[in-house]
């Protein structure tokens, strides 16, 4: 269970092998069926999660029930309301599993004591933070200027393990595209 989030930390950062056991005291696992929410609107984030298996979706629903989604997150991806867990206010996000879903879990109070006692994972949390910053400028550029066919191929070529596993339905409300918007590209894409 934790082999995937050790994996991704020493991805980025150097830790000990005492820092290792040290760090899966912070954290709690949570299994999750497919549909079952991890959040909703209007809730408290209380937990920051780590994919460990699985996949989620990060989503707003606009005031005709529309659903909006703002991110998938796959194993190896960290998923939260994020203002609402640093700030403890209400979600206006809901997390749900798109398909069973392993997490592991870790408090407000746990990640802030998590810094303190393990001041390398200060840095691995830095890092996340940059490259989130940029994948959201990016996410933005290709919202307002790239057609629906670069859109869509565009998310493909940054996501072919994943891209098989989400509904073409799904993949659409990501991108801000109808669904038969998506149907028509990936069929003119299949006939190349």
């Amino acid at each position: 269970m934790f082999d995937t989030l050790l994996s991704h930390i020493q991805n980025k950062v150097d830790i000990s092998e005492e820092q290792k056991t040290e760090l899966q005291s912070f954290f709690m696992l949570k299994k999750l069926r497919k549909k079952q929410y991890l959040l909703q609107e209007g809730d408290v984030c209380k937990y920051l999660s780590f994919v460990s298996k699985g996949l989620l979706k990060s989503y707003f629903l606009d005031e005709k029930g529309s659903e909006h989604i703002n991110m998938f997150a796959f194993e190896g991806w960290w998923i939260s309301d994020f203002n609402s867990f640093i700030n403890q206010e209400k979600a206006v996000l809901n997390i749900d599993a798109i398909e069973e879903t392993e997490l592991l879990m870790i408090t407000r109070e746990d990640y802030e004591n998590l810094m303190l006692k393990i001041p390398v994972m200060d840095r691995y949390f830095r890092i996340l933070y940059q490259n989130s910053l940029v994948t959201k400028d990016y996410r933005l550029i290709v919202s307002n200027s790239f057609t629906a066919e670069e859109k869509y191929t565009q998310f493909a070529q940054k996501n072919p393990d994943i891209i098989q596993r989400i509904p073409h339905n799904l993949i659409a409300s990501y991108l801000g595209l109808a669904p038969e918007t998506v149907s028509r590209i990936r069929k003119k894409i299949s006939l190349k």
